[in-house]
């Protein structure tokens, strides 16, 4: 039996500790203050440090390290005898590591400790050992062997053993569980679980690694090919991968996302088919800025499930990867603790990753943005507020596209509506925002109800089954004056429509207003609610972008007064008056804004990231060069460089028009005229996807086409010139093949 087999590092790196005389870490690299745990040499969980206790394993310098009270724990006392088999199976006494024997023997105690107190039978011991070509003699070998490991156990015993006994059943070895380093790990991983719930990050991120730091290869490893340890070893083997999920997750929280990556990474490795380090490896690479790079694992766990299992991600994974696409700060928070057992995925199987389990977010919001540049908005919707008041129900419907400040508008609204009385209740995409928090109904008056209660009681489920639910609705919308904000309504089950357009049909006298905010008026799904809502007399509003002097307004409550006017003309421009953009902006240094040095906020960057991600290819080409050409869409160039018919040009802008990447600008005062253009960030963030070698091989292509032009701009031609460096044309032939040609 081969017993150097090593299991990867404790903390996913891959990299396998040294095996001393005397095993483990001394403590832990959060606890010493050397490194981050990352799995480097002398930093991570099973790396030696240098203090003097590192010759000693965790279990040695449990019996010689004092109880800190204060802080996080060190291991317990132990028993004089301790047991270790994460690993190897090892067998210490004091600072001892005893000889145990062959491996027959070793194999021998693995079984006993196996059954943690009960008697083995002779006649199960001999089968379990030799499964095959049992030898003769087996029974004597067993019994000696018994002899041996008591001697080497209990070697001061007085008279019978204790700890290795007999009787009648069979051989017992007695060990108390604190003995045992199985059960130190399970105490350190609860105490990381607990401090991580308290939000104690450093304490947690030291109990985590203390507890890896006693895995020193594969659990129960003499018994990794016999059939009696297989419920043990998967058992072990659970509670390592719950355990290496908890440290990535405790890593995200602090902020280490670098290593989170790299420990989730280990994990779907190891387990391919496991949804929670999927969606532990998602997150991190999201908080890490790489949200295009999360899409992609995203994309990779979706084909494994449906081409090796026949199944879909579970919805929870799917809401994840949707939150990503749409920067949804309501659900990318840093998983939280609790238990972070996974489960393979599918939507016929279990999973983990619903509010209240360990992917349940802990997202902190920051403070509002100044509201500025919806005075009139605002006005028109807390009239409704005065007229719902007088018990007639009122419905209004916000419109805009992501960033517009749909939500902002609709978080001032409930704001009036708290001071003057109302009872506040929030839906997105028609899924409880307040109320029962952490349940899942499918039943759109339950996911109403929830939103509607206040106290958390879970009495839903009882007020559907009840003859008439829709009136439970209704009179609960009747006992006091009442807003109600559906967020994201395009976005919500068709079931969701139907209640709120039984809803408009049935409400005549309530103290009840719902606003409800779409960023797609055209969407089928919402046609026929938002027809019964003009039937009605609804408000409708259509946010449109913030206005020069808004930024101005803006600028200056961030107290950023006499501004340039020009200065915040550049800031609109940058952010094509957009709420979100315009907020992210102003999180830069101002010489980061605007200007040669501008940068794009990573906020931004992620989303624009994740729409160029999911266009087709031909469109991403496409961008390319027109981001290489300019902001104003030159659409015969275009189609000339990538050898399209302007029809098939026209397709490819369409796609990226649809996605937010491009900008219609119509002519003022005409109708069906005006240009495509390539708003700003957007082209800086085409542009940074893109190697420097790309950029000149596009400039050149851009710099051949234009000059067999005869109306070319010089200007224009000397530009691409330039951007092409050492491949424009005059510097090297041109070649029909070129790969940035999009031939």
């Amino acid at each position: 039996m081969n017993q150097d087999r090593r299991e990867p590092h404790a903390d996913g790196s891959g990299a396998t500790p040294p095996r001393p005389a005397a095993p483990g870490p001394a403590v832990s690299a959060a606890s010493t203050g050397g490194g981050s745990g990352s799995g480097a040499a002398g930093t991570g969980p099973g790396a030696l440090d240098r203090s003097p206790l590192s010759s000693l394993s965790p279990l040695r310098r449990a019996a010689r390290m004092p109880q800190d009270v204060s802080g996080p724990s060190d291991l317990p006392h132990a028993h004089p005898t301790r047991f270790c088999v994460l690993g190897p199976v090892e067998v210490l006494h004091g600072d001892v590591c005893l000889e145990v024997g062959p491996p027959q023997r070793r194999l021998l105690l693995v079984r006993l400790l196996i059954e943690d107190g009960r008697p083995v039978s002779q006649d199960t011991l001999l089968r379990d050992l030799w499964p095959t070509d049992r030898p003769t003699g087996a029974a004597s070998s067993v019994r000696a062997h018994i002899s041996r490991l008591r001697a080497v156990l209990d070697p001061v015993r007085q008279g019978r053993s204790t700890m290795l006994v007999s009787g009648p059943t069979g051989y017992a070895l007695k060990v108390p569980r604190e003995a045992r380093d199985t059960t130190l790990f399970e105490e350190s991983v609860s105490r990381a679980r607990e401090a991580l719930r308290n939000r104690q990050l450093p304490a947690a991120r030291q109990e985590i690694d203390t507890a890896l730091g006693l895995w020193r290869g594969e659990a129960l490893a003499e018994a990794c090919e016999h059939a009696f340890a297989m419920r043990e070893r998967t058992r072990l083997d659970g509670a390592l991968q719950d355990a290496r999920e908890l440290r990535a997750t405790i890593l995200v929280q602090q902020g280490e996302t670098e290593q989170a990556i790299d420990v989730a990474d280990s994990l779907v490795r190891r387990d391919p088919h496991r949804e929670t380090s999927w969606a532990l490896l998602m997150r991190a690479l999201y908080a890490a800025g790489r949200p295009v790079e999360a899409l992609r694992q995203y994309e990779r766990f979706r084909t494994r499930l449906a081409t090796e299992l026949g199944l879909d991600p579970s919805p929870q994974l799917r809401d994840l990867h949707t939150a990503i696409l749409r920067h949804d700060v309501d659900v990318l928070g840093t998983p939280s603790s609790g238990s972070t057992s996974g489960s393979t995925s599918g939507s016929s199987s279990g999973t983990t990753l619903s509010p209240g389990s360990g992917f349940a977010t802990a997202c902190v919001r920051p403070e509002p943005e100044p509201f500025v540049g919806r005075d009139e908005e605002m006005t028109r919707l807390a009239a409704l507020l005065a007229a719902a008041s007088a018990n007639r129900p009122q419905w209004a419907v916000v419109g805009g596209e992501q960033g517009t400040g749909k939500t902002r508008l609709a978080e001032e609204l409930a704001a009036r509506a708290v001071a003057a009385g109302f009872t506040v209740a929030r839906t997105r995409a028609g899924q409880a925002l307040s109320g029962n928090r952490g349940i899942s109904h499918t039943c759109p008056t339950v996911q109403l109800l929830d939103a509607l209660r206040q106290d958390g009681t879970d009495s839903g489920q009882d007020d559907v089954a009840r003859q008439d639910p829709l009136g439970t609705v209704v009179r609960e919308l009747t006992q006091a004056p009442t807003l109600c904000v559906v967020d994201d309504l395009d976005q919500a089950p068709q079931g969701f429509h139907r209640l709120l357009r039984r809803l408009a049909k049935v409400l005549r006298e309530a103290p009840v207003v719902f606003v409800c905010t779409l960023r797609d008026p055209d969407a089928p799904v919402s046609s026929l609610l938002l027809a019964d809502l003009a039937r009605l007399g609804a408000t409708w509003l259509t946010l449109d972008p913030l206005t020069p002097d808004d930024v101005a307004e803006l600028l200056a409550a961030h107290g950023e007064k006499g501004v340039p006017p020009e200065e915040a003309a550049a800031l609109h421009r940058r952010a094509e008056g957009h709420p979100f953009a315009l907020a992210e902006l102003l999180r830069l240094p101002p010489a980061r804004r605007t200007g040669p040095r501008a940068q794009v906020p990573a906020a931004v960057r992620n989303i624009l990231h994740a729409r160029l991600v999911e266009l087709p290819d031909g469109t991403r080409t496409m961008l390319a060069f027109a981001a290489a050409d300019g902001d104003w869409l030159d659409v015969g160039l275009l189609a000339a460089v990538q050898g399209l018919a302007p029809d098939g040009l026209l397709r490819l802008i369409d796609a990226a028009v649809t996605a937010r990447v491009l900008v219609w600008d119509a002519d003022p005062g005409t109708s069906g005229t005006g240009r495509y253009r390539l708003p700003e960030l957007a082209r800086d963030v085409v542009l940074s996807t893109q190697t420097p070698s790309a950029r000149q091989l596009r400039h050149a292509v851009l710099a051949r086409e234009l000059a067999s032009r005869p109306d070319t701009d010089p200007a224009r031609l000397a530009r691409h010139l330039r951007g092409a460096g050492p491949t424009a044309p005059g510097a090297c032939p041109a070649r029909k093949d070129d790969p940035a040609s999009g031939h």
